[in-house]
């Protein structure tokens, strides 16, 4: 009887580990599939709803190909339909050129990812492609408005932070000497920042349905 309690124990053990994990799993993904629906819904075109969400998904990657490039813990995008996506990412202790390059990603790759749309409508002559890229353009240009909870929100506070904050010397994790702020990595963010952001806004008005510059 013992054996028999401790089979069925351990299997439901098993049973239950193996639910948990799949639908962990399935919870991540779940978001994206609603999105995708929804967008589907709202642009009445499943391919486009699908693209939408795609596009939204490859800025997020961006994110987190860069601070996972960087070493950091990052989550797997999480999809909120009509609102978009979002990663978590533990920046406690990141000096602001580190922060300020990994919120410079999302809209750099996600960007990628729109021109790969119009460079894909120009082969077939798709103006499904080249609107969906020009939405994709207009969501990253968005994000890089300098808005406290967006990426150029983020892009602010790290160069205002490499402008003012002095240059600390540790060892061993302790703090020995500080130095004059490095205002040449707050130049260097927002060069890039700019840079950037014009390039996204010509490729945006470059796409515009009713024709290009």
């Amino acid at each position: 009887m013992r054996r028999t309690l401790e089979r069925i124990v351990g299997g439901a053990v098993v049973i239950g580990g193996t639910a948990l994990k799949w639908g962990f799993v399935f919870a991540k993904f779940f978001g994206f599939f609603i999105s995708a629906a929804a967008y589907s819904f709202w642009f009445h075109s499943w391919t486009f709803g699908v693209g939408l969400a795609l596009l939204i998904l490859v800025h997020e990657l961006g994110h987190v190909l860069e601070a996972r490039r960087q070493g950091l813990h990052v989550s797997w995008p999480m999809f909120i339909p009509f609102l978009g996506a979002y990663v978590t990412i533990s920046r406690a202790g990141l000096t602001p050129l580190r922060s300020g390059l990994i919120s410079l990603a999302g809209p750099f790759v996600g960007s990628v990812g729109a021109a790969a749309c119009w460079a894909a409508s120009g082969i077939n002559g798709s103006s499904k492609l080249e609107v969906l890229a020009n939405l994709g353009f207009l969501l990253n240009a968005f994000n890089l408005l300098p808005i406290g909870f967006l990426d150029g929100g983020h892009i602010a506070t790290s160069i205002r932070e490499a402008w003012r904050m002095p240059v600390v010397r540790f060892e061993g994790g302790v703090p020995m000497q500080a130095f004059a702020p490095d205002r040449a990595r707050a130049v260097q963010l927002f060069t890039l920042y700019a840079g950037l952001a014009a390039a996204i806004v010509v490729c945006l008005l470059a796409t515009r349905p009713n024709g290009a510059l």
